[in-house]
């Protein structure tokens, strides 16, 4: 080919390349949990997480060196606790969120309060929201933010190791006889959850019943005779570092109830139940293992 000719075609290919416009890598596209499409430019480099759940899944997801903020109490993995907090129950600190500069912003919708989310919306944010209700859920959020973050490979590594102990507890527990329970969030106030929960989808996969599953509220306040009408056979209380008697001891008083007559008041760690992240297998194979033990003692009965 002539020098001219390979020049013109040279300059031809790089104009097509380097052209303003022209698409050098196709953006990516996710729906989030609230159903607004996200799109960004290229893989998420600053990456700001609103809540523990989330912080856990992003680094899950193979893109734990992208957080640049996490939320107060994000914990885990050990990595997470060298990252600048920006804020946590009491509130969120919005300019220090926007000081990061982020090109994503993951929040999740009922931990967080919605005005300050509306809010990063409106100063220009990228904003994903996160609301996982069921365990599937934590696959799809591993898989959308591996997308969102460019780590694919590592996302669905997890995800195939979290489907692999999600169907062995499934097959083992889900077809036995049901045991009824009652998963007491927090004692004062009273709380726990309702049938749309995360933790009720637990209960279900070890074959138990949530005696509150028809309440219409998410993380519903309860009465202690409410307790008492529902008789659980197991009642499971989620400790932290407060000393596990003082969630637990009220009970005893009340030795009318099947789960106190006979001994059936466990407690777990409360965030390998409540968090919605790969570890809550964790916490669904401890509860499986109690449910389990419950079933043997009532055929010896």
């Amino acid at each position: 080919m002539p020098l001219f000719a390979t020049f013109i075609s040279g300059f031809i290919f790089l104009s097509f390349v380097l052209w303003p416009g022209s698409p050098v890598s196709a953006a990516i596209t996710v729906v989030d949990d609230s159903g607004q499409k996200i799109t960004l430019a290229q893989p998420a480099q600053r990456i700001v997480s609103l809540a523990p759940n989330i912080t856990e899944l992003v680094f899950a997801a193979g893109a734990g060196d992208r957080l640049v903020g996490v939320s107060e109490y994000s914990d885990y993995p050990e990595a997470a606790g060298s990252i600048r907090r920006i804020g946590g129950g009491n509130g969120l600190d919005l300019e220090a969120i926007v000081g990061l500069r982020p090109d994503l912003v993951i929040a999740w919708q009922s931990g967080n309060p919605s005005r300050s989310v509306t809010r990063l919306l409106e100063l220009g944010l990228t904003v994903f929201i996160s609301e996982p209700r069921h365990l599937q859920d934590i696959t799809e959020s591993l898989r959308r933010f591996g997308r969102l973050a460019g780590t694919d490979t590592v996302a669905a590594r997890q995800i195939h190791d979290f489907e692999q102990r999600h169907e062995q507890l499934h097959g083992r527990y889900s077809g036995q006889e049901p045991v009824s329970v009652f998963y007491q969030v927090w004692d004062r106030p009273l709380m726990t959850v309702n049938g749309q929960h995360l933790i009720s989808d637990v209960i279900r996969l070890c074959g138990g019943r949530n005696v509150f599953a028809e309440l219409p509220e998410l993380a519903p306040q309860i009465t202690i005779e409410a307790v008492l009408a529902a008789n659980p056979e197991v009642i499971v209380a989620g400790s932290g570092s407060e000393p596990v008697a003082a969630n637990l001891e009220q009970w005893q008083r009340w030795s009318g109830l099947s789960a106190v007559a006979h001994g059936h008041v466990f407690s777990i760690q409360r965030e390998l139940m409540v968090r919605h992240t790969p570890r809550i297998l964790q916490g669904a194979d401890q509860l499986c293992t109690l449910l389990d033990r419950v079933r043997v003692k009532k055929s010896g009965q």
